[in-house]
């Protein structure tokens, strides 16, 4: 992983990509990392889409990602995942919640959601690490399905090697209600142990 690293996170509104972004930016600061963030939000109440850009580095005078040159694709939605697929660089990096969740247009009738080979295909183009997560099962198994984004918080954890584990718990910490805290705890641990385990074949070559 390069010292300076542009993520982009995606998702629909309810999910809590700004705060996840939030999260890691707060990380960064923590590790001495100059940091620029920006969040776009189209009627998010309303399940609409959600991006946020996240640079960190020595020093980072924009917070905006260039078409290409996102080293991490962080997608909560599949569909959403697919439509920023061509902001990562070549042989970036891509996590995936393998969740669903249709927009109007396709819940209206009017347009159809993509199969997995069509997201796949996209994502493919730009690199070959992609990885799917079961995100809201593991949110489910921690015990409450908001703490979706701490459970890809700690997938992302394990394979941005620039930040320490102590630095994300201390942010988690921070940005968390004192009654979801726990919860949020567990799906983060759980999320690294799946990162772990999904890691493991490509670290042997197979």
């Amino acid at each position: 992983m390069r010292t300076a690293v542009d993520v982009l996170m995606v998702g629909v509104g309810g999910q809590g990509t700004v705060m996840a972004s939030d999260i890691l930016a707060e990380a960064a600061l923590a590790e001495g990392f100059d940091v620029k963030k920006s969040d776009a939000l189209g009627m998010s109440q309303r399940g609409g889409s959600v991006v946020s850009q996240v640079r960190l580095g020595t020093k980072i005078f924009s917070p905006m990602v260039k078409k290409g040159e996102a080293d991490i694709l962080l997608g909560f939605e599949k569909l959403e995942a697919a439509r920023w697929a061509g902001h990562l660089r070549s042989h970036g990096l891509a996590i995936i919640n393998d969740q669903a969740i249709p927009p109007f247009s396709v819940s209206s009738g009017s347009e159809k959601y993509p199969p997995d080979e069509l997201v796949l295909d996209l994502l493919h183009r730009k690199t070959e690490r992609v990885f799917f997560v079961q995100g809201m099962a593991l949110a489910q198994e921690a015990g409450t399905t908001k703490a979706l984004n701490a459970a890809m918080l700690g997938f992302l954890s394990v394979l941005i090697d620039v930040i320490n584990k102590g630095a994300w718990l201390e942010s988690l910490t921070r940005a968390l209600p004192a009654r979801l805290l726990d919860l949020n705890l567990v799906a983060f641990e759980m999320g690294r142990q799946a990162a772990e385990a999904a890691r493991k074949p490509l670290e042997r070559g197979t």
